[in-house]
């Protein structure tokens, strides 16, 4: 696991848009494809907007890049808090990415079958017998714990067979699908962002204290094979030792 500590959220939008850009071009050298899973929320917001100006709206080769979702909430596209709704408007609708490429997780049907139908998409896109699957997996952490929709004390948190799931989230009255963690452990690169206060003591705990996911979620992330990288500012990072 990689720390990286910048010193606010702008800076560290800076760092990771860097980041991404140039891991991005060193994938594709040796492959076609690059497969990227987006997650919601505000951090990863201002990094979307950061990658859909220039130097990166040019630099990175937009057209070979896969788009996949960690999770989604069960809301219409057009709902504000529908995740693809805002990587489409602070990125996808400004950047030369081939349509066939973006792979959304459906919430016009019903939940669990968007889920199956999600799965199906990645076990076709992705050799089930094969060890590896995204190149890179953006993900968050709430104050709580969570990351994805796995959310301290719920069920998905166990889940270890299935590739995505749908559940109803009591504590936010909605359906909530997500990729499970046995699925995200097998991507090449994990990146997290974490920033402000708020997160300061999760944090530490998730990184630094015992083992205990159905408290923080957060720590079943762990690449079998891959990299991990924590980017975080200097609030978040206040209690770490």
């Amino acid at each position: 696991m990689e720390l990286h500590i910048a010193k606010d959220p702008a800076q560290l939008s800076e760092n990771v848009a860097a980041w991404i850009s140039n891991y991005i071009q060193e994938v594709l050298q040796d492959q076609e494809h690059f497969t990227f899973v987006l997650s919601g929320g505000n951090t990863p917001k201002q990094l979307y907007a950061l990658l859909a100006k220039e130097p990166y709206s040019q630099i990175i080769p937009w057209e070979r890049v896969h788009f996949f979702w960690g999770d989604e909430r069960a809301v219409p596209f057009e709902d504000d808090r529908n995740n693809a709704r805002m990587a489409f408007e602070v990125l996808l609708n400004k950047v030369p990415v081939n349509p066939e490429h973006i792979h959304v997780m459906r919430t016009d049907i019903a939940p669990e079958a968007a889920a199956a139908e999600y799965e199906a998409i990645l076990k076709k896109y992705f050799d089930d017998e094969e060890e590896d699957t995204f190149d890179l997996v953006l993900l968050g952490m709430g104050d709580d714990g969570h990351t994805l929709s796995l959310f301290p004390g719920t069920p998905v948190v166990h889940e270890h067979d299935a590739w995505v799931k749908a559940f109803f989230l009591q504590a936010q009255d909605m359906y909530r699908i997500t990729l499970t963690a046995p699925l995200v452990n097998r991507a090449s690169c994990v990146v997290f962002l974490a920033t402000g206060s708020g997160k300061a003591i999760t944090l530490k705990n998730v990184i630094e204290g015992t083992f205990d996911a159905e408290r923080y979620p957060s720590q079943l992330i762990r690449p079998q094979d891959g990299e991990l990288h924590w980017f975080v500012d200097e609030a978040a990072a206040a209690a770490m030792d």
